[in-house]
This record gives C-alpha cells, structure tokens and sequence, in this order.
C-alpha cells in the first residue's frame, strides 16, 4: 500500500510540474507560434522533443535556443529571443523535451 501511495506522489508531482511549465509557456507566448502536436509558425513541440532526444546536451542546447532566439534549423522564419530567465529558458526546454 506504501509503494502504490508513493507511486501516486510521484505521478502527482511530475503532473503538477508539466501542468505549471505548460502554463509558463503559455505565459510567455510560445503557444502563439508553437503548438503541442501541430505545427504552426514555428514546430510543434513533439516534433522538437522527437528530433532532440537523442541528444544528451538538449536542454541546455533549447534553453539556450529560447534565450538567444535562432533560424534555419526548422525553416526559414526565424524565432526572436524570449524574453526569459535562465531558470525559465530551462523550465520550458525540460518540458518541451517531455511533450510526446
């Protein structure tokens, strides 16, 4: 019964965590050009998670993306920086590698 009830936690936890970093992206704007599973201006945040997850530096290398802002990886439109904090840019690329 423990190990059930600390299962339960658990998932709680990290649902609360995707819910809270979900709603940092839609605080910040992301959600006006990116989209969970559609593409919109900019890839969906599946497809991003799909071609980063091999990738043992993908975190820092998004959240660094989100900060700094970039073009050519995924089309010719190019994404402004946000602006985010560092604890923010991590936040939101830890999540977007979740997004399946």
């Amino acid at each position: 019964m423990k190990r059930v009830a600390l299962t339960l936690a658990v998932v709680i936890g990290l649902a609360g965590a995707s819910f809270a970093s979900e709603q940092l992206a839609k605080q910040k704007g992301c959600m006006a050009c990116h989209d969970l599973k559609a593409k919109k201006v900019g890839p969906a945040f599946a497809d991003v998670a799909k071609k980063y997850a091999g990738r043992a530096d993908a975190v820092d290398y998004l959240a660094g993306k989100i900060k700094k802002g970039g073009s050519g990886v995924w089309g010719s439109v190019p994404m402004p920086p946000q602006n985010v904090s560092d604890a923010e840019a991590k936040q939101l690329a830890q999540w977007v590698m979740s997004v399946k």
